[in-house]
C-alpha cells in the first residue's frame, strides 16, 4: 500500500486511506448492483437498533452531558487545551461566530419550521390534543431538546477529547489519538487504524446524509419557485452541482473565499431570522422567546430520559415509534458528524481552558438555537392556528403548513414563507442560504476526512481532498436513488446503522479523558509539568 500511495502522489496513511476508500467504493457498487437487498439490510439493522438499543442512545447522551458539566466544574476546569502559556487565538465573538458556522446552520434551515410543526400536528406525548396550546408548548420543548444542549453535547465531548490529546500531548490529528491512555502505542497498530477507518466512514456517511437532506430541501424550494418536478432526478442534479462547487473550491484553494462566503451566509441567515421576527407577529414572538426558555428548562428532565418504552415498532407499516424516527435518528446522525465538528471546534479553541471550552461550546450555540426555533416555530404554529377557537376562526386557512409538512418535510420552510411579504424573494434567498451551507460543509468535511487520514494539520495534496469531496456527493446521490420516494426514511435507516459504532467510540472517550486528567494531576504534583505520551508507557 505504501508503494501505491507513493506512485499516486498521495501523502496519507495508506492503510486508513485505501481501506476506507475501498469500503466506500464497495458500498456504492453494492447499491448499484443490489439496491433492494442493501435497503432491506439497513432497514433490518435500524429495526434491531431502535428496538434493542434506543435506550442506549438516550441514556448515553445524558451521561455525556453530565460528564461535561462535571469536568467543567471540577478542579480540572482550569487546564488549558495546549501548553500552559497558550492563549486563545480568537476573540469570544469570533469564536462564537465560527461555532455557529461549524455545526448548526444547515440543521436550523432544515428543521426550524418542520420539527415544531410536526410535533404540533402529531403530538408524541400521550393524551395531548393536536393543535392545542399544550401541543404547541410540547412541540417547542421537544425541538429545543433535540437541537439544544444534547446536540452540542455530542459535538463537545469529541471536541474536548481532540483538543486535549492533540494539543496537550502532541498526538496525530486522528480519532485514535483520543484513546492513547487506553491503547498506548496501539493507536498506531491495527486497533487504532480500525478506529480511524470507522471515523472516516462515519463522517463520510454523516455528511452524505446531510447532503441528501439538503438536496431534498433545495429541490422543494425550486419546485415552489419554478414549478419544477420535485423528484429523484432534480435531487441528483442538485447534489452534482453542490459537489462541483465544493470540488472547485478544493482545486482552486479558495479557503479564504469559502470562509468569506460562510460569513456572508451566516449574516444572511441571521437577517432571515430578523425578517421573520419583524414581519411576523413581533410581540407574540418576543414573548415566545422568553417563554421558550422556561419551557425548555422545566421539560428537559422529563424529555431527556423518556424513551417511548410503550411504543409499538412496526417496520412493515413504516412505524418505528416516535423515538426511533426522531431522537434515535438525531443522535445517530449527529454522532457521525462528531469527528468533523469536534475537530473543527478543537482547532478554533486551542488555548482556552477546559471550563471555557465546555461552557462556550455547549451554551452559545444552544442559546442561538433556542431563539431561532422560538421565532420560526412559534410563528409557524400561530399561522396554523393554536387552539380550537383560533382554528375555527381561520376556517379553511388553518393547518396549511402542517399539510405541507405531511406532504414533504423539506417543503416546510418554503410553505412557511408563503405567509410573508416578498414571498418569492425570500424563498429564493432561503434556497441560496441552504445551498451555500451544504456546499461549504462538503468542502470543509473533505478537508477534515483527509486530515483524519494523514494525521497532520496541513491539508493533503489536492487529489486526495477532491477524492473525498466527490465521494461524499456520490454516496449521497446513491442514497437518494436508493431511497426513491421514501427519501428521508431510507436516509434514517442508513445513518442509524452507521452511527452505532461511532456512538460506542464516543462513550469510550470518557474513561480516556479521565485517565489523561488523572495523569495530568500526578505530573503536576510530582514534576510541575504537563503530561506526555511517555507517562502512559509505565
Amino acid at each position: 500500500m505504501h508503494g501505491l500511495a507513493k506512485r499516486l502522489g498521495l501523502r496519507t496513511d495508506p492503510v486508513i486511506f485505501f481501506v476506507s476508500a475501498g469500503i466506500m467504493v464497495a458500498f456504492v457498487l453494492a447499491l448499484v448492483v443490489a439496491p433492494g437487498p442493501i435497503g432491506d439490510l439497513f432497514a433490518a439493522g435500524r429495526e434491531w437498533i431502535v428496538t434493542n438499543l434506543g435506550w442506549f442512545f438516550i441514556l448515553g447522551v445524558n451521561l455525556w452531558l453530565g460528564f461535561l458539566i462535571w469536568v467543567a466544574a471540577s478542579r480540572f476546569g482550569h487546564i488549558r487545551l495546549g501548553p500552559r502559556d497558550s492563549r486563545p487565538e480568537y476573540s469570544n465573538l469570533s469564536w462564537f461566530t465560527m461555532l455557529f458556522a461549524g455545526g448548526i446552520g444547515t440543521v436550523l434551515m432544515f428543521w426550524g419550521v418542520a420539527e415544531p410543526i410536526s410535533h404540533f400536528s402529531e403530538p408524541p406525548l400521550p393524551g395531548v390534543e393536536a393543535y392545542s396550546a399544550e401541543a404547541a408548548r410540547d412541540a417547542m420543548s421537544i425541538a429545543i431538546y433535540h437541537l439544544g444542549l444534547h446536540t452540542w453535547t455530542i459535538f463537545t465531548l469529541p471536541g474536548l477529547a481532540f483538543a486535549y490529546f492533540i494539543y496537550r500531548y502532541d498526538l496525530p490529528i486522528r480519532v485514535s489519538s483520543v484513546f492513547y491512555p487506553l491503547l498506548h502505542e496501539g493507536i498506531h497498530g491495527p486497533i487504532g487504524k480500525t478506529i480511524d477507518i470507522f471515523a472516516v466512514l462515519g463522517t463520510l456517511f454523516g455528511v452524505a446524509v446531510s447532503l441528501g437532506l439538503g438536496s431534498a430541501q433545495i429541490a422543494a424550494g425550486l419546485s415552489e419557485l419554478f414549478g419544477w418536478q420535485d423528484g429523484v432526478t432534480l435531487k441528483v442534479f442538485i447534489l452534482a452541482a453542490l459537489t462541483a462547487v465544493a470540488v472547485a473550491s478544493i482545486v482552486a484553494g479558495l479557503d479564504s473565499g469559502v470562509k468569506l462566503l460562510s460569513n456572508i451566509n451566516i449574516g444572511l441567515a441571521v437577517a432571515l431570522m430578523i425578517f421573520v421576527l419583524l414581519a411576523g407577529s413581533t410581540l407574540f414572538l418576543l414573548r415566545g422567546i422568553v417563554e421558550t426558555f422556561g419551557l425548555y428548562l422545566s421539560n428537559l428532565p422529563r424529555l431527556a430520559f423518556w424513551n417511548d418504552m410503550l411504543a409499538d415498532v412496526n417496520p412493515a407499516t413504516d412505524d418505528w415509534g416516535w423515538q426511533g424516527s426522531w431522537t434515535v435518528f438525531y443522535w445517530a446522525w449527529t454522532v457521525t458528524w462528531s469527528p468533523f465538528i469536534g475537530l473543527f471546534v478543537a482547532r478554533i479553541s486551542k488555548g482556552r481552558t477546559i471550563r471555557e471550552f465546555v461552557l462556550g461550546v455547549l451554551l452559545a450555540p444552544s442559546l442561538f438555537t433556542l431563539i431561532w426555533f422560538a421565532i420560526f416555530g412559534w410563528q409557524a404554529m400561530e399561522i396554523d392556528g393554536i387552539g380550537a377557537a383560533a382554528r375555527a376562526a381561520m376556517g379553511e386557512g388553518a393547518g396549511q403548513i402542517s399539510d405541507a409538512v405531511a406532504e414533504s418535510i423539506p417543503l416546510a420552510m418554503f410553505a412557511f414563507f408563503e405567509h410573508f411579504p416578498f414571498v418569492h424573494l425570500v424563498q429564493g434567498l432561503a434556497v441560496v442560504i441552504v445551498a451555500i451551507f451544504f456546499a461549504t460543509s462538503s468542502d470543509s468535511a473533505s478537508l477534515v476526512v483527509d486530515m483524519l487520514c494523514t494525521g497532520e494539520p496541513e491539508a493533503g495534496p489536492v487529489p486526495q481532498r477532491v477524492f473525498w469531496g466527490v465521494s461524499e456527493g456520490l454516496v449521497a446521490a446513491m442514497l437518494i436513488v436508493l431511497a426513491g420516494d421514501t427519501g428521508i426514511t431510507a436516509l434514517q435507516q442508513v445513518i442509524t446503522v452507521v452511527g452505532l459504532p461511532i456512538f460506542a467510540l464516543v462513550c469510550l472517550m470518557i474513561p480516556s479523558i479521565i485517565l489523561g486528567l488523572k495523569q495530568e494531576e500526578i505530573d503536576h504534583i510530582t514534576l510541575g509539568s504537563r503530561p506526555t505520551v511517555d507517562d502512559f508507557s509505565s
